[in-house]
């Protein structure tokens, strides 16, 4: 009971801190265009949380060695909290790209100390439904955020003031627990040249989920400002490419299981490429066609990160799991910096609809990819495969999550219970007696205190 309990206390705090988060990226992005930021400092902001989460993703780890997990996630919540408080109180472009990378350095460290935490509390025969637990909890959190604007809208103080509370609640659950605290952070090993060496196709979908992922996610909601959409309307759109997105991981996922994951990634990828073509093309302003191809992007690009690792994954050699995740993690976070600097250049020279343009074009490059690597390398049959996990790689995925997942080696060992042996057969009466060399009989006080001092096997 009392581990369902910790259990339970670490998703209502990452919960909370998925919702804040959620929101804060959404209304900032919104409110950002209407006050008429250029296009090039809201493209700025963006890549200054994924500049800030990868930061805080590698030095959060030595202020917990320090300080201990509870005191940190303290400190993060609080710098969080000063940080969308200051986004009401300062409201300036320039400002806004040095507070976002604040706030990403705050929700790395914070989604880093959950993780941990969970890590220590699940053993390997939980381990895989907390993740996957975990990561929808996120996925539903991170969506009510978003759809909290709705209600709230961008105008005003209330906004800011909701995230704010969010972040600051989220101390509640660790704060509040009697239990000791985890074992010191294991951050993934972030190592690209073994990542290419795995898989050269590994490297290029990260990288593309990252630059159309970092794109969308920062500046889909200016395009539909720009398309003079209400904040609701734009919230409601954004809603169902995340549920959408988070109804297609399994399915797909379980189906790149049975069959060459390659294949999986070229349909998704190409629709995701034709969904942005139709965009282009049609320009579409309110109505159905920008719902409905809003949510088909999300369906089809939102599986394809988990589904790249777990290929990634298919050909690495046992006890490299971290070191691969680990490079997906430093090639994805590249690609969420640089996404939305390359897509606000594209935008401001064309037009907002100008940000398809950037995301079909590396959705294309990964289709084309992963069609030709299928004509060099062969497909590796189901027994050689790992299991898929769902990921979400617009939320953020730190080491802690590399760690959690149980396909790490970096997971402790479970261990087994020991198996109570038979007692030795006593040997007949009428034996005779050994030879000069046998051991003499053993006392049997004297045995019994030697075997009670006498640490017993813990199983393999």
């Amino acid at each position: 009971m009392s581990s369902a309990l910790k259990i339970y206390a670490l998703f209502i705090g990452s919960a909370l801190l998925m919702f804040g988060g959620g929101l804060q990226g959404l209304l900032l992005s919104v409110r950002g265009a209407e006050e008429n930021f250029p296009l090039f400092a809201l493209g700025l902001i963006g890549t200054g949380w994924s500049v800030g989460f990868v930061t805080g993703s590698i030095t959060v780890p030595m202020l917990v060695k320090r300080v201990g997990h509870i005191r940190a996630f303290s400190i993060m919540a609080a710098i969080g909290t000063i940080t969308i408080l200051l986004n009401l109180l300062w409201i300036d472009a320039i400002g806004w790209i040095v507070l976002r990378a604040f706030s990403g350095f705050c929700f790395a460290g914070a989604a880093m100390i959950v993780e941990s935490w969970l890590n220590e509390v699940a053993d390997n025969r939980s381990r895989g439904t907390i993740f996957s637990i975990y990561v929808t909890i996120n996925m539903t959190a991170s969506t009510l955020g978003q759809l909290a604007i709705s209600v709230s809208g961008t105008a005003g103080y209330i906004p800011f003031v909701i995230g704010a509370i969010s972040f600051i609640c989220a101390v509640l659950p660790s704060a509040l627990t009697s239990t000791p605290q985890p074992r010191p952070i294991a951050s993934a090993k972030l190592d690209v040249w073994l990542l290419y060496k795995t898989s050269p196709l590994a490297v290029i979908a990260a990288f593309a989920c990252g630059m159309a992922n970092g794109t969308f996610g920062t500046l889909a909601p200016v395009f539909g400002y720009a398309r003079g959409l209400e904040p609701s309307h734009i919230v409601y759109m954004f809603v169902t490419t995340s549920v959408l997105g988070a109804i297609a991981q399994i399915p797909f996922g379980r189906l790149s299981d049975r069959m060459d994951r390659r294949i999986i990634i070229i349909a998704l990828s190409s629709i995701a490429a034709v969904v942005g073509l139709v965009m282009v093309l049609s320009n579409p302003t309110e109505g159905l066609l920008l719902y409905v191809l809003f949510g088909l992007y999300g369906f089809a690009a939102n599986p394809l990160y988990a589904i790249a690792v777990a290929h990634a994954n298919d050909f690495a050699k046992e006890g490299e799991f971290g070191r691969v995740a680990g490079g997906m993690l430093l090639i994805l976070g590249t690609g969420l910096a640089v996404g939305p600097l390359l897509a606000s250049w594209v935008m401001g020279v064309i037009s907002p609809v100008g940000l398809f343009i950037v995301t079909a074009s590396f959705h294309g490059a990964l289709a084309v990819t992963a069609f030709l690597r299928m004509r060099i390398r062969p497909v590796r049959d189901a027994r050689g495969k790992v299991r898929f996990r769902s990921l979400d790689a617009e939320n953020p995925i730190s080491p802690g999550t590399v760690t959690l997942d149980p396909r790490s080696e970096d997971a402790p060992d479970f261990v087994a219970p020991i198996t109570p042996q038979p007692p030795a057969e006593a040997p007949p009466p009428d034996a005779s007696p050994g030879p000069a060399s046998a051991e003499p009989e053993a006392d049997p006080d004297t045995d019994a205190d030697a075997s009670a001092d006498t640490p017993k096997p813990q199983g393999i």
